[in-house]
């Protein structure tokens, strides 16, 4: 029984190793599997017989290559900046569109003049998508920004990791069903939920990859026409009837204010008369001796 729980143990403990040695024990095969290069001169091969020329590919190749080349992952992104007469109306088409080809809304944000939109649209789609807002009526793209980023290698070297994973976390449990002892299932266990844990970060990671490339982020700002008023060339009769204007509108200011401030005049004006009438009294009696 010792022997037994002794080897397991060590059998957990090496599959660390076997993990980590896993990547390179990969590239060394794919570099194993690699064709040796020819030996000899520039026109002879292997046996120093002449070398044939090199010949043209098939179509089949061709179509191979450009189905390889298509398959890149690849994330795009767009910004647009529109100036519309209705700012709210605009926002609404430029949303149907987005609809109409399988998007949906995401944040928005929204004041009188100006709306701010992010938007999630198929990346098959965006650039129908694109065309669609260039046709709205009503509507003028003012700017527009498209970013693409290429994460094929991501990808890749992501979906690698995870199918190693995979397989290692397979085989700790694998040794862990096969566990009989308290020592032994407590070591296995905590090394199979350090794994799973590190498998699915892996996974996370993937599917957050997966939907970017799926689907393209579109920002949308959308801002009113502002309308500037052409000033009419002025002239005589023009410069007359504004300086009348401007004089009859002092004149309603000042009866505005006059009639405002008269109950406050009559209070105070007779109280006031009558002291100075008083005053003027006694200057003129003098005083009595």
């Amino acid at each position: 029984m010792r022997r037994r729980c002794g080897g397991l143990v060590v059998a957990v403990l090496a599959l660390g190793l076997i993990a980590g040695c896993g990547s390179g024990e990969t590239g060394a095969a794919r570099d194993a599997a690699a064709p040796a290069p020819a030996v000899g001169g520039a026109g002879q091969g292997t046996a120093g017989a002449p070398q044939r020329a090199e010949e043209p590919r098939s179509e089949s190749e061709s179509v191979s290559t450009d189905a390889v080349q298509q398959d890149r992952q690849l994330v795009r992104t767009a910004e647009l900046e529109v100036v519309g007469e209705d700012v709210e109306g605009t926002t609404a088409r430029v949303k149907d569109v987005v609809l109409g080809e399988g998007g949906f809304s995401g944040e928005e944000s929204a004041t009188r003049r100006s709306s701010r939109v992010v938007l999630m649209v198929p990346a098959a789609r965006l650039d129908a998508v694109l065309a669609g807002i260039d046709a709205i009526e009503g509507a003028d793209v003012t700017s527009r920004t498209i970013r693409t980023e290429d994460v094929t290698d991501e990808v890749v070297d992501v979906q690698a990791r995870l199918e190693s994973q995979r397989a290692s976390v397979e085989r700790v449990r694998a040794l862990f069903e096969r566990a009989t002892t308290t020592s032994e299932i407590t070591a296995i266990e905590g090394e199979l939920t350090t794994r799973q844990a590190a498998l699915e970060s892996l996974q996370r990671r993937y599917d957050g990859l997966r939907d970017r490339v799926a689907m393209s982020t579109l920002t949308v700002e959308v801002r009113g026409e502002s309308v500037v008023a052409v000033p009419e060339r002025a002239g005589f009769f023009s410069a007359l009837g504004d300086g009348w204007g401007a004089f009859l509108d002092v004149l309603r200011w000042l009866s505005v204010a006059l009639g405002a401030s008269l109950p406050f005049l009559v209070l105070l004006g007779v109280p006031a008369a009558v002291v100075l009438r008083v005053r003027r009294r006694r200057k003129t009696t003098g005083p009595i001796e």
